[in-house]
């Protein structure tokens, strides 16, 4: 049976392209191709079986050309145990060209797919039908995600107190033995009570582990299910048999009452563990004040629309991003950059939604609205990474795929061995329901995920961004640090300190002609000579037929003469000799010199110092006490580098690197070993950030730091890094003890339960709180506080 498949194909410029392509696939065995050049699509038909999508799109990536990929989150609905999220992911992940993770904590799906070969609709039906509820997540607002979570814990809390209800005589005929009381209800009693409990109270587990069976796959419902209904029937049959064998009613009902328990405690604790992510989504106001033809209306904040003028009073929290126009305040922008002072704005200074005007009244343009705003950014970068996996949650995956069909068999050979070597089918009976029941992979699938969510959610509200698990992961491992120096380790704030005019030039002359070649550049270097100028009262000469070499120097005609402004290495390379003793006195003194040449004759030099942040000092010292390597990697001249360096205590630094060699430095130092961290300003250091292991962006809210870097941190302070690698340790800490307990726990509990040293109700209850025990300690995450240090 043929297949038709369309999926649209980029990097196509022209027809021949298409028609290379058309070439290509129909060169494939039972492959017929047609592609469209005006759409960018390819439609295939695919004739036999050996003909597969997989190699059409290898075929097409081969030729030079990329398949487009597109991604889709689904919140998940019906998981009981990381045995489920595996299966679901195992179902997803067999369809062509996708890639699914599923995660037990969030209750989420993130799918990377090609639009045509699959869609949202295909992943639904998929888990439906392996009996999971799946929907799209929906950007609802916080206050009605938390109303549904809370309608859905008190829902389970009232199902728990009928469960309670019906097994309170049971736990008091328990109670009362020992004390040799002789309560004992009626048999015929308990088996109506436990048969309540049994096919009603536990109907949801019966349905989800039907659904896993039917599916082909196993969880931690079926293990109970198995578990209870041999205890429930076992006693049934004595019952109604009237056999002299003792009745296990009241293990069956506790256990299921005790899931229950387990389950309600479990729903809380998870709830918290989000908590950082919904502080952040509670930022922003419902409505805004915006202006209609002169009148102020209240609408709501999802009706906002590029260029709507807004006004923010004191006190309110401010709704989308945009740019003030009028009106003078300070704002709160710690929810951004974790500090707490509040920064003044003014006519022209950006706004960002979620952060609190205090004193004044601004009216602002809005200028980022909906998924485009800062605050949008920052919470749709934390839940990627809540969603993502972390390495070591691979070995906890391998191992939820064997766990339960490794558990049953464990149970049938209990049962079978025990009975053989003791003679006595009940008490092998009871120990294997102690094993089946004991087990417990929800709490290996919630041991990385949850710890993740804590630290996630932790570092966003403290300025620092994870942009996914791995990221998280690799921060504490890192053995070297490569900091770039203007920014980064200097406040990226240069002024101009001397001016150096060459013989028989006047400084207003030297600063004019700097100042009409530097003018249209956003260098800070560029922006400190303009600002000098300007201060005094110049203004830039005529220029025209600007030409730039980025890390080097600029050339224009300035007032009808050529003209070239830049390194002494770069006036050199264009025929110029600058002034040696100028340039080496000035980088003795650690500054950075700018040559000026105009007409074929120097014009004279510029010098300009940019400060060590005050934290420099501090947070090299704490990196290298932490055993961690730090490097300073900079254009500047050697002379002037070697002093910053040795100002911040930094022992190795690569002076003179363009930047579009920053990214090769920064993999000539991985490729010496170790994992390798770039701390940079996220805009001319994107390169180098994503060449490194670990890419660090300081300063708060350049949107290439958003889509480069491994961390932002959004404040401007140093020691950030110091927090960010703090808490990526202190996260990992947690991960590991989590699965310590969740291994320890079935290493010591199956064993226990196989040699019959444990009673299936203690059993129960052990895999109640097992996984609220992993939860709970994800929580003691929230404990840690940034403070500079590692």
């Amino acid at each position: 049976m043929s297949q038709t498949l369309s999926f649209p194909v980029g990097g196509m410029s022209c027809a021949a392209c298409a028609a290379r392509i058309e070439k290509i696939l129909n060169r494939q065995d039972g492959v017929q191709a047609s592609v469209n050049f005006a759409t960018g699509r390819v439609q295939v038909v695919l004739d036999t079986p050996a003909a597969t999508i997989d190699a059409v799109v290898a075929a097409i990536r081969k030729a030079g050309f990329t398949v487009d990929e597109s991604s889709v989150d689904l919140s998940i609905t019906g998981m009981s145990c990381a045995a489920c999220a595996a299966r679901i992911e195992k179902i997803l992940n067999r369809l062509p060209l996708t890639q699914a993770s599923v995660n037990l904590a969030t209750e989420r799906a993130h799918i990377v797919f090609v639009p045509g070969i699959a869609d949202a609709d295909t992943f639904i039906a998929r888990i439906e039908k392996a009996g999971f509820g799946a929907s799209l997540v929906n950007d609802s607002a916080p206050d009605d995600t938390h109303t549904r979570r809370l309608a859905a814990w008190r829902a389970e809390r009232a199902h728990f107190l009928l469960l309670l209800a019906l097994s309170l005589p049971f736990f008091a005929q328990m109670v009362l033995m020992p004390f040799g009381a002789m309560y004992m209800m009626p048999g015929w009693l308990q088996l109506v009570l436990a048969g309540v409990v049994q096919f009603y109270g536990a109907r949801h587990l019966y349905q989800r582990a039907w659904n896993a069976v039917r599916g082909g796959g196993a969880n931690m419902d079926v293990l109970v299910v198995m578990g209870t209904s041999i205890a429930y029937v076992f006693s049934a049959t004595v019952v109604i048999a009237h056999l002299h064998q003792p009745l296990y009613f009241e293990a069956s009902v506790a256990i299921i009452t005790l899931i229950s328990l387990g389950r309600l405690m479990e729903a809380r604790a998870r709830d918290r563990t989000s908590a950082g992510l919904e502080s952040l989504l509670k930022l922003q106001p419902p409505r805004a004040h915006v202006l209609v033809n002169g009148a102020m209306v209240d609408r709501p904040v999802a009706d906002v629309r590029v260029g709507d003028i807004f006004v923010v009073r004191p006190g309110e929290s401010i709704p989308v991003d945009g740019q003030v126009s009028e009106g003078t305040s300070e704002v709160n922008e710690a929810m951004l950059t974790g500090e707490s002072l509040p920064v003044l704005k003014q006519a022209g200074a950006r706004v960002f939604g979620g952060t609190i005007n205090t004193n004044g009244v601004l009216r602002a343009t809005a200028t980022g609205v909906g998924h485009d705003t800062a605050l949008a950014h920052i919470v749709k970068m934390v839940e990627q990474a809540q969603g993502s996996k972390a390495h070591v949650q691979r070995l906890v995956d391998r191992i939820s795929n064997i766990f339960v069909p490794t558990v049953i068999t464990i149970a049938l050979v209990t049962f079978l061995v025990g009975w053989l070597v003791t003679g006595n089918a009940t008490w092998s009976l009871v120990s294997a329901v102690s094993v089946l029941v004991i087990a417990c992979p929800c709490s290996l699938g919630l041991a990385t995920p949850t710890a993740i969510m804590v630290g996630t959610g932790l570092g966003a509200r403290c300025g620092i961004l994870f942009r996914n698990a791995d990221a998280l992961e690799r921060a504490q491992k890192l053995t070297t640090i490569i900091m770039d120096k203007t920014g980064t380790l200097t406040e990226g704030q240069p002024t101009v300190s001397d001016v150096v005019p060459a013989p028989g030039v006047n400084a207003s002359r030297l600063l004019s002609v700097a100042c009409a070649l530097e003018q249209d550049s956003e260098h800070p270097l560029a922006r400190a000579i303009v600002d000098h100028a300007t201060a005094a009262g110049l203004s830039p000469l005529p220029a025209s037929d600007f030409r730039a070499m980025p890390g080097m120097g600029v050339t224009a005609t300035v007032d009808g003469v050529p003209a070239c402004l830049g390194s002494p290495r770069f006036m050199a390379d264009h025929g110029m000799t600058p002034d040696d003793a100028v340039t080496a006195r000035l980088e003795h003194e650690g500054r950075t010199v700018i040559a000026v040449a105009a007409g074929g004759h120097p014009v004279g030099h510029i010098a300009l110092t940019d400060r060590l942040r005050p934290d420099a000092i501090r947070t090299v010292s704490a990196l290298k006490a932490a055993g961690i390597r730090v490097m300073m990697l900079t254009g500047d001249n050697p002379r002037s580098a070697a002093i910053v360096a040795k100002q911040a205590g930094v022992d190795d630094f690569m002076a003179g690197v363009l930047p579009g060699d920053k990214a090769q430095a920064v993999r000539a130092c991985h490729d010496q070993g170790g994992v390798v961290g770039m701390v940079g300003d996220g805009i001319n250091d994107a390169p180098a950030l994503a060449a490194a292991d670990v890419g660090f962006a300081i300063g708060a809210g350049a949107a290439i730091a958003l889509d480069t870097a491994d961390i932002v941190l959004m404040k401007s302070e140093l020691t950030s890094v110091l927090d960010a690698i703090s808490l990526s340790r202190a996260t990992l800490s947690k991960i590991r003890q989590n699965l310590f307990f969740a291994f320890i726990y079935n290493i010591l509990g199956l064993p226990l339960a196989a040699f019959g040293l444990l009673n299936p109700i203690v059993a129960g209850a052990a895999m109640a709180m097992s996984s609220v025990s992993v939860v709970s300690n994800s929580l003691l995450l929230n404990r840690w506080k940034p403070g500079g240090r590692i």
